[in-house]
């Protein structure tokens, strides 16, 4: 039995692409580092955008301890350092998670809305992987700038007093209508920032 030319090259591709996929795999049992699974989606109107969690927010998937936390929570201080989305007030946001970060428990909330504190776009929750749609102006600041933090919980600790973490993601909401708040000065005798877990 003789094979067609057009067979050949088919059965060509496929050992190069098997080639390639084993290299791959090589090349991440050699101490190369494989792509992190951890990951958060931001939807905005009709577009989404995926991240990796916060690289001073992540520790391999493993809790953070308190070095990375106290490099956490400092992060959180520091907006101008998060990555960044336009967003309109008349948009819908919405945020989903990885389905092994929402087995784990997780939560997303801005420093937005009409009332003191945060505001929740999803309240602490397990198994589900997207928020739903909630419209921007009821969680935007009045200013150009909203901070979006998205936890990822410990699931060993995820109902305690204080829960540990795996992941954060900071995200810089911009609304281009409103100006950007003024620039508070950062006094050094203040703390470390805040603790992501702990916004509510």
């Amino acid at each position: 039995m003789s094979l067609s030319t057009p067979v050949i090259a088919a059965l060509s591709a496929v050992v190069v692409i098997g080639a390639g996929t084993v290299g791959g795999s090589i090349a991440y049992a050699h101490g190369q580092q494989a792509p992190i699974k951890t990951m958060a989606t931001v939807t905005i109107g009709s577009s989404s955008q995926a991240f990796e969690p916060d690289p001073a927010c992540y520790n391999g998937g493993k809790p953070l301890d308190d070095a990375a936390n106290a490099a956490c929570g400092k992060l959180s201080t520091q907006p101008t350092k998060f990555r960044s989305l336009p967003v309109k007030s008349g948009d819908l946001i919405g945020v989903g998670i990885d389905p092994d970060s929402a087995k784990n428990g997780w939560r997303a909330y801005t420093n937005g809305g009409g009332g003191q504190g945060n505001t929740q776009i999803a309240a602490y929750q397990k198994d589900t992987t997207f928020s739903g749609l909630v419209p921007a102006a009821n969680v935007l600041t009045q200013s150009r700038d909203t901070s979006l933090t998205i936890i990822r919980f410990d699931p060993k600790t995820a109902d305690s007093q204080k829960p540990g973490i795996i992941a954060v993601w900071f995200i810089d909401l911009q609304n281009n209508a409103f100006p950007p708040a003024p620039v508070q000065s950062q006094d050094g005798s203040q703390g470390q920032g805040q603790d992501p877990s702990q916004g509510q």
